[in-house]
């Protein structure tokens, strides 16, 4: 709060609030729909069709389109981000669910879980360049900020195979803790963080030898160890936090991302599946499959401050700045 003198007016209250000006987009998956909201109002704006079980979702780099993986429709969406209409096709493969685009936003690597491969397509040209067959049922997937490295992770292999991005081969195979379910490289592209969703670990893996560095074991005061289930994982630009989303613990971790420390739970709504930063890193946003909600987290108190309904089972949350 700042205090101005204004005269013999006496002294005037300002509260200066900067407002981030962003839009999310949140995939439904039992309504086969998308959910649009307005993060600072804390407010749903409208709810639109998109196609059979959507679930991963990412924005173009130029804000321009949203990628969505209609999982029963063997197809990745393109959707006009300001009119929501779809406006072309990817050639994801069977059943995609989630993908991760490369850094220089030209290429899409698709998990596709039920064939055991990746599928690596031109985003431009719309077309499937590479199919690489990876471990059983492929999920979590994500792409360094270097553009070096893809990794896929292999739920039931139990394997993070790390693909290099120029060559499209498989260079190496770290085992991990039980059901990996995501991963997510740091800002520097030094570490890889993977989330083990049944052992309710974190792994933090360094990406030169490409091997774990640390595991971080999950427990959460008053919650049994059954519902601690590790899924998705973001790390600040600055490495200073990690937070991981722990199912139907309804529960976010904070992880010290230099003393790799767990310092909070913040309860979330049921069933927390995945996040996402709002573009300034001041916000988080989860996705809550079964309380049909999102939660909106202030980074600056790590404290939550709004829930808001969205529709059924909100699966990906990908923001538009």
């Amino acid at each position: 709060m700042q205090l101005l003198k204004l005269g013999n007016l006496g002294f005037i209250a300002l509260f200066a609030t900067a407002v981030q000006a962003e839009t999310l987009f949140i995939t439904l998956e039992k309504d086969n729909a998308l959910a649009v909201v307005d993060p600072v109002e804390g407010k749903l704006l409208k709810t639109v069709d998109v196609g059979q079980k959507p679930r991963g979702i990412a924005v173009s780099q130029d804000g321009r389109y949203l990628y969505i993986a209609a999982s029963d429709e063997n197809t990745i969406k393109i959707i006009d981000s300001d009119s929501l209409k779809e406006v072309g096709r990817l050639p994801s493969g069977e059943d995609p669910e989630t993908f991760a685009v490369s850094p220089d936003g030209k290429l899409m690597y698709v998990s596709n879980e039920d064939d055991s491969q990746v599928t690596v397509i031109d985003i431009a040209a719309k077309k499937a360049v590479e199919k690489i067959k990876v471990g059983v049922e492929p999920e979590g997937i994500t792409a360094s900020p270097d553009n070096r490295w893809v990794v896929s992770a292999s739920e039931t292999t139990n394997m993070l195979h790390w693909i290099d991005a120029k060559t499209r081969q498989i260079v190496e195979n770290t085992l991990v803790d039980p059901r990996p379910r995501a991963a997510a490289f740091t800002a520097d592209s030094q570490q890889l963080w993977a989330t083990s969703e049944m052992a309710g670990t974190v792994m933090v893996l360094d990406s030169t030898d490409k091997q774990i560095q640390h595991t971080i074991k999950l427990a959460a005061p008053g919650v049994s160890a059954d519902l601690i289930q590790a899924v998705g994982v973001v790390i600040d630009k600055d490495r200073r936090y990690a937070y991981v989303a722990l199912g139907p613990a309804n529960r976010v971790a904070v992880i010290n991302a230099q003393t790799y420390q767990v310092e909070k739970f913040l309860l979330v709504g049921q069933r927390v599946w995945n996040l996402a930063f709002s573009p300034d890193q001041k916000h988080l946003y989860t996705t809550n499959g079964v309380s049909n909600d999102i939660s909106i987290i202030d980074l600056t108190d790590q404290k939550v401050t709004k829930s808001v309904a969205v529709g059924r089972y909100p699966w990906g949350v990908a923001v538009k700045p």
